[in-house]
Formats: structure tokens, sequence, C-alpha cells
């Protein structure tokens, strides 16, 4: 048995891609997509029909030019989510715009939308997780949205204040970013991690830990990953989302995997922290890499969503 198969034994594996193909290949229990995978889809030939129909759907709507796009773009997300469900069994996460990521009550009218537009294609809100960037306004967004029944998953999550914050605002899943962390590091110190000295992986361990020493039922998704290392450092992670290639790497290892990560067992033991906004917004100051991983992330998505307006505008 390969070490993608005796992975998903132990975690859920979730496709961290849009490209239809390898879902079914790889055949994962979810898939998350993102601007930037978005953007990558909408230049493939498979999506040039699903393009057609989100700018058609759009052009038949009123409103500004910047509100048809943004239409177009969410019509155009709920498009690929679709076809994503056709392959998995699970749930596909759609991310809302980025650029609302400090605004908690348009990130929630954004949400709602994408909701909608997927029930205009039968699909059931239990299939969809609403991907937010994990601000202080994300997180109170996703807050609201679990309150109507609206399953998150709060992203671009860097430091242990936001994972503590998403565990209390009760969010249903979480995406901490372990390949960014690494890149961090390695940029500011020179310094080269193996699997027990990754800051990613240690970050994402401390996390999980913490979520089951407290009973808190938010899930915990690794995402970001670098190499197929960082990923068995987190065998037995509640969810691992994993590009097509790293997947491809495990399928092809037939060496044994052990799990890293037992819920029945956290070796880390901290005392619970409730942060209010102050605390959290002191947190994550203090985080310079979270803060800059953070700013960044929302800026490299906010600049891809522009990039595929672009492209379904042309």
């Amino acid at each position: 048995m390969n070490k993608l198969e005796q992975l998903k034994q132990m975690t859920d594996v979730v496709a961290d891609t849009g490209d239809i193909e390898a879902i079914a290949q790889f055949k994962p229990l979810d898939a998350t997509t993102n601007p930037s995978l978005l953007y990558k889809a909408a230049q493939l030939e498979h999506y040039q029909q699903l393009l057609d129909q989100a700018r058609e759907r759009a052009g038949s709507v009123s409103g500004s030019q910047q509100e048809q796009l943004d239409l177009c773009t969410d019509q155009f997300a709920v498009l690929v989510g679709r076809e994503i469900l056709d392959l998995v069994p699970g749930r596909v996460s759609t991310e809302v715009d980025a650029r609302l990521s400090f605004s908690e009550s348009a990130m929630v009218e954004r949400a709602k939308r994408l909701i909608d537009l997927y029930a205009e294609l039968g699909i059931p809100r239990e299939r969809v997780l609403i991907k937010l960037a994990s601000t202080w306004e994300g997180i109170r967004a996703g807050e609201r949205l679990q309150q109507d029944n609206i399953d998150c998953n709060l992203t671009l999550l860097f430091g242990f204040g936001q994972a503590a914050a998403c565990a209390d605002a009760g969010v249903f899943l979480i995406s901490p970013f372990v390949g960014r962390i690494l890149d961090w590091y390695k940029a500011k110190t020179g310094e080269q991690y193996d699997q027990q000295t990754d800051p990613g992986v240690l970050s994402v361990k401390r996390i999980y830990d913490y979520y089951k020493q407290h009973d808190y039922a938010t899930v915990v998704m690794g995402a970001s990953f670098r190499n197929t290392g960082e990923i068995e450092a987190l065998a037995g992670c509640d969810r691992l989302t994993i590009s097509p290639a790293l997947m491809d790497e495990l399928a092809a290892d037939e060496g044994s995997l052990q799990r890293q990560l037992d819920p029945t067992k956290p070796l880390a033991l901290e005392d619970k922290e409730v942060l209010d906004e102050p605390d959290f917004r002191w947190h994550l100051n203090d985080d310079a890499m979270a803060t800059e991983k953070l700013a960044e992330g929302i800026r490299n998505f906010a600049a891809d969503q522009v990039r595929l307006e672009q492209l379904l505008s042309s």
C-alpha cells in the first residue's frame, strides 16, 4: 500500500486544486479552491464553457460593471465547484473575494450569495465550505455564518492567536498554511529545516494538540505544503489539503507511514485563551511572521481575483 493510501486511513485527504483530471485520479474526500487556483483553471480548455456560462449569467443582471464582474467570478467559482462535487463525496471550499477581508458585513453578504448560487444548481449548503481570511473581521463573519448553518473554512491562518479565536468562534474548519510559514523562516534565518524542526509543522501540531486538549470541534486542516516530508510529519491530522504533484509523490512511495498526531494523546498542554479584539490584534502584531504572511496572502489572492476578472471580461 502506498503512502497516499496509508494517509487516507488516518487523515481525510483533500485535493488542493481545481483540476478536474487530478481530482478524478486521486479520489480525495473534499477539494479546496481559491482565486489563484480558479485563475489557473480558467485558462484550461476544459473550463471555457463554464466561463461562457458565467459571463452570460452576469450579463443578464443589471448593475455596474464591477457588480457584474463580482457576480461573474462568483458564478464561475460555483460552476467549478459543481464540477468538483460530481467527483468528490464530501465538500468543496469556495472563497469569498479577498478584497473584502476587512469587512465583516461584506463577507457575510458574499458568502450567502455563493450559497444561494449553489442552491440554484441544486447543491445544498452541507456540501460547501465558505473560505474566509482569518482576519478579526473574517473570524466574526465566520461566527455569524455558522449561526446560519453555513459552514466556514478560515484560511490564511499563520498564528496561534488566529487559531484560538477561530475555535472560540465555533467555525467548522481552519487551514493553517504550513509551507508559507516555512518559507518565511527560511528567508529570515537562512537555515534549513527537517520534519522535526519545520516551524510550519510545529505550528500545526501545537494547534492540533490545543484543540484536542480543550475539546474544540473545529477541524484542523493543514495546507500549503512544500514537500511530502511536511505531510508525513502531520499524518493523523484531521484533514490535509494536498496539491496533485505531492499526492503523486505519495502515491509513488511504497514505504511505511507512521501516525504522528493522535486526538486522544495531545502532547502539549496549554491553558485556554479567549481573545477579545484588542488581544487578537496584539497577538497578530506580536507575531511578525503571521502579520506579514496574512497581509501577503490577502494581497496575492486579491491580485489573482483581479486577473480572473480581466480574463472574464476579455
